[in-house]
């Protein structure tokens, strides 16, 4: 049993490391150096305070690299809270929105948005975001359909059903994208495999309505999600309402990842890697788990992005290559463990 003291520090911690981490990878990334000093002195200045640096400077700080940055956060929150939320209602620790095929789905409706023309309202991300939604939930909704055995979700089932629903997604997807012109295939495939290049402060905002509304909720709802966790005849007895919790958690989940995958594209395992993780930091209480994973989520994207700037010089990677190769080792250790 973890002490709310510790508990505390520990989010603390997680805090002040997450400012160090916006400085210090603000630095680091791009070809021109930025001194971690010279950050807060742009921030400063675009809060009110006066000018204290060159224009030069204030461009690649503010209009350029915060944006991904800030934009790397929430998309890490975003994932990190869905694999949260996903888990509590799979009553399964592996499940999460890539590896259950909602990013599939999501990925699948946005692209379908784009190849229909129906892109319109703030430069088109509130139509993608929309189809990408519906994209989500349904397949949400069908794999656990379709996984559902007696009332419980076997990890195996759910698993083996998740890969078959994302791989058909994904085959839709790529069959939609034969019709795109040549010339803006690589820009789509990029997008696919993940990546928060070029993003500004319009997407940032685009995206920070879905993160609030989502992850609010999920704090709301955090003793119907620890009263779940005993079980379904336990949590009947202590008053929820299993559908509609379980309704919402889904919905919530869905939007959560579809927003995310609308404007980053597919990034996996972020939603598989933070919960366990924060869960061994600060227990499975959700009180501490939805803070701990909004934290967590932003650390690991910020930095992966970084890793996907400067791994190889002079090129920039998809940042889900990254995310990849970080979340498939840690997947098989968790395969292992549960012995599916």
């Amino acid at each position: 049993m973890i002490s709310q003291r510790r508990i505390s520090l520990i989010l603390i911690s997680l805090g002040v490391l997450l400012v160090i981490s916006v400085i210090f990878a603000t630095g680091i990334g791009g070809s021109a150096v930025v001194r971690p000093g010279d950050v807060p002195r742009v921030i400063w200045h675009h809060l009110g305070g006066p000018m204290s640096t060159s224009d030069m400077l204030d461009m690649i700080v503010w209009q350029i690299r915060l944006p991904r940055i800030a934009l790397a956060l929430l998309v890490g929150a975003s994932l990190a809270v869905a694999g949260a939320l996903m888990q509590s209602l799979f009553h399964n620790p592996m499940a999460d929105p890539y590896i259950v095929g909602v990013s599939s789905g999501a990925a699948l409706g946005a692209v379908l948005a784009v190849t229909l023309g129906l892109q319109f309202a703030f430069a088109g991300f509130v139509t993608r975001s929309l189809f990408a939604f519906i994209g989500a939930v349904a397949v949400t909704g069908l794999v656990y359909f379709l996984s559902r055995r007696g009332g419980r979700v076997p990890i195996g089932t759910l698993l083996l059903t998740g890969i078959a629903i994302g791989g058909l997604m994904s085959a839709i997807t790529s069959l939609l994208l034969m019709q795109w012109r040549p010339d803006d295939m690589r820009m789509v495939i990029m997008w696919l495999m993940g990546s928060l290049a070029g993003r500004d402060w319009a997407a940032v905002f685009s995206l920070l309505p879905y993160t609030f509304i989502g992850v609010t909720i999920a704090v709301l709802w955090r003793r119907e999600l620890n009263i779940m966790a005993l079980g379904d005849e336990t949590a009947h007895h202590l008053g929820v309402n299993l559908e509609r919790t379980r309704m919402l958690i889904l919905v919530v989940a869905s939007m959560l990842a579809a927003a995310a995958v609308a404007v980053s594209g597919v990034i996996a395992f972020i939603g598989l890697i933070v919960p366990h993780l924060m869960r061994l930091l600060v227990g499975p209480n959700h009180r501490q788990l939805i803070p701990a994973c909004i934290i967590g989520g932003g650390l690991l994207l910020i930095w992966a992005d970084v890793l996907a700037q400067v791994i190889i010089p002079g090129a920039e990677i998809p940042i889900g290559i990254v995310t990849s190769a970080l979340g498939c080792p840690f997947f098989l250790y968790l395969l292992q463990r549960q012995r599916v």
